[in-house]
């Protein structure tokens, strides 16, 4: 059958529209890198499923506050829930993702995962630069039978702002006293000694070209890279591993349902006591709804189908009544620039 120029002309124009709602429909989110490893599984099961992709850039959770800020992103993530006047001031409104914990790493010649014990108060006086040998008393009276080298202790510490940073320092001010007085919880701080790096990625290969070194990286971050992580004393004594029993144990009980923009933090927690929260932001207003939408999808088929996924990267779902609880605040606190629901 013969097309005419003007058939043919229009098949382009239609095939153009196609492509053109396709693009449409992806989305774009920025920040923390802490849940990269799992947003990006989630992401190629969605696109298989659905056809639309998700381009996540991890650069830290400070950047995707200021990203989903200034509107250039569909969501913002961070390991640091914004505060309630945050919120407001900014227009944005707040959901928990995923759960997950921090832990320490080190590199040190025959140390295995989980074999070092470390406490919160030891880790603190490293950080403070105040022991600085991996042989230092306080150190070997935690770890009688192990051998350790009367070398120096590199520290390595994260070089942009970092929801990750701000859990990691948030817990050494919980413990610490001087560390809270001197260093202080954040996601950007003035570190007294040590070496950055960008992202855990850059913690985490710091640590493993250094001989000696000890950073902190999500966990998924240290199994992917085989790099050894560390017991950790718990809040009641104990040292316990990072593991997916530990982290729901410091997330149960959690007031999610009393903290504005469910920002509960989970450090020194029962558990493990570096478990944290990543949390998306969106702004309250959507000027495109139906993209508005598609994030909300995105997340509303992650949490119902990507629980095994998360287990797999050693993270920690949430639970189904968070979930309910976060999705009943989709519907009252995500609006259309004409008043529309966004989720229905």
């Amino acid at each position: 059958m013969k097309v005419s120029f003007l058939g043919k002309l229009s098949m382009v124009a239609a095939s153009a529209l196609v492509c053109a709602s396709v693009s449409a429909a992806d989305i774009t989110g920025a920040g923390a890198t802490f849940p990269y490893p799992i947003y990006a599984k989630w992401a190629e099961a969605y696109k298989a499923k659905t056809g639309i992709s998700l381009n996540y850039q991890a650069i830290g959770s400070g950047g995707g506050i200021k990203q989903i800020k200034a509107k250039t992103v569909d969501f913002g993530a961070s390991d640091e829930p914004l505060k309630a006047e945050d919120l407001k001031a900014s227009g944005l409104v707040q959901f928990p993702a995923i759960l997950g914990g921090v832990v320490p790493v080190v590199n040190l010649e025959g140390i295995k995962a989980g074999q070092l014990k470390m406490s919160g108060d030891v880790l603190a006086d490293i950080y403070l630069g105040k022991i600085t040998k991996w042989n230092d008393s306080k150190i070997t009276a935690m770890n009688p039978g192990i051998s350790l080298p009367a070398s120096s202790i590199t520290v390595v510490h994260r070089a942009d702002g970092s929801g990750t940073s701000f859990l990691w320092t948030d817990y050494l001010s919980k413990v610490s006293p001087e560390f809270k007085q001197k260093v202080g919880a954040g996601k950007a701080v003035k570190w007294p000694t040590g070496v950055g790096g960008k992202g855990n990625e850059g913690v985490a290969a710091n640590v493993q070209r250094i001989k000696g070194a000890i950073g902190y990286v999500e966990y998924a971050y240290a199994k992917k890279n085989n790099i050894a992580y560390t017991q950790l004393k718990a809040k009641n004594g104990k040292f316990v591993v990072p593991d997916d029993t530990s982290f729901k144990q410091a997330a149960a009980g959690a007031p999610w349902n009393t903290t504005p923009g469910f920002g509960v933090i989970l450090t020194n927690q029962s558990g493990w006591p570096i478990t944290g929260v990543s949390f998306i932001l969106m702004q309250k207003v959507q000027a495109d709804p139906a993209k508005g939408a598609e994030v909300l999808k995105f997340f509303d088929w992650s949490f119902r189908n990507g629980g095994q996924m998360a287990s797999d990267l050693d993270y920690v779902a949430l639970p189904t009544a968070v979930v309910r609880m976060v999705e009943k605040s989709w519907k009252t606190e995500l609006k259309g620039e004409n008043g529309q629901a966004v989720w229905k």
